[in-house]
């Protein structure tokens, strides 16, 4: 009896507390420099949540070492919803599968929600000669050995993409890291390299100034700031190629439920705003949302899933 009257007590309070939170400042620490996606996109989300729960967002720029940094200050943190990390498919999901990191991501953190989807874009040189993804795929896969992929460096997110997508779609091609999509896509634009993976965000502009032809996305569906570009899964014939890089929101594990909870929804809420869909689309982005129990479901695939790419590719990096 005593008990059960401890649970009920234990939850009132619990669920009291949500409700009075936040009753000061938030603390959102983004892992990477500023002007970087998951920067951006922690921002704007940070501002929707400020005039929606009337306390301030306040961000934080821990960044290096992949944003292992600023996701282990997170994860050692005091759980009580008032220090948030600005969470990525990079140290989330990639990292721990290429080496040692200071925190398990699926025990150390409890994830609130996603905020965004960065979709990617196959891209040749504009001379390239091939007019769409099937032409590209029947020239590389005649000429084994022969054609190059940039990414912007090795264990990247785009060399994961392209990883994945030259596993699908069967293609025996070189790859060639550099430090940063900048160069990467110079070297494109120039034809040393045949083509990349990289994000909408890095492509647009080259894409629509003609200096770059793409072939399609890495998602399901096609990307809201790149309209005309069709899927990959459709356009080379490749069924169940969906892969975005992810952002969202994590807390310390053993944040209550119910402040995650609440986070969630206003998140949601947020997201849903037609000026943060249109900065979004000029920021090459997706809006997303989810709960943090699909978000840790999401999490937890998403890690399996890249652990299988980087076997398979044998991918490994300088320790």
């Amino acid at each position: 009896m005593k008990k059960s009257l401890f649970a009920v007590l234990a939850l009132v309070a619990g669920s009291a507390f949500a409700q009075q939170y936040p009753n000061r400042p938030v603390k959102v620490i983004i892992p990477w420099p500023p002007g970087q996606a998951t920067d951006l996109a922690a921002r704007i989300v940070g501002e929707k949540l400020s005039q929606q729960l009337g306390q301030p967002f306040i961000m934080e720029n821990r960044s290096g070492a992949g944003g292992s940094i600023g996701t282990d200050t997170v994860a050692k943190s005091v759980a009580d919803g008032y220090t948030l990390l600005a969470a990525s498919s990079g140290p989330i999901s990639i990292m721990p599968n290429l080496q040692k990191t200071p925190y398990d991501p699926l025990k150390d953190l409890a994830p609130v929600s996603l905020i965004a989807a960065a979709p990617f874009a196959l891209v040749v040189p504009a001379n390239f000669p091939a007019s769409n993804a099937k032409e590209f795929l029947a020239l590389v896969r005649a000429n084994p050995g022969k054609y190059t992929f940039a990414s912007s460096g090795t264990g990247a997110t785009a060399h994961m993409f392209a990883e994945l997508f030259n596993s699908m779609a069967g293609l025996k091609v070189v790859h060639v890291p550099y430090k940063g999509s900048v160069p990467a896509l110079t070297d494109v634009i120039g034809g040393q390299v045949a083509y990349a993976i990289e994000t909408v965000a890095a492509t647009g502009s080259f894409i629509k100034s003609g200096k770059l032809k793409t072939f399609g996305v890495t998602t399901a569906r096609r990307s809201a700031a790149l309209p005309d570009a069709p899927t990959l899964a459709e356009a080379a014939d490749l069924p169940g190629y969906d892969v975005a890089a992810w952002i969202g929101y994590a807390a310390p594990a053993g944040t209550p439920k119910d402040i995650l909870a609440k986070l969630a929804a206003e998140i949601q809420r947020a997201v849903q705003a037609s000026d943060l869909k249109d900065r979004y689309i000029t920021l090459g982005m997706d809006i997303a949302s989810n709960t943090p129990d699909e978000m840790m479901s999401m999490m937890r695939r998403e890690q399996e899933r890249y652990g299988t790419i980087i076997k398979n590719a044998g991918i490994k990096i300088e320790q």
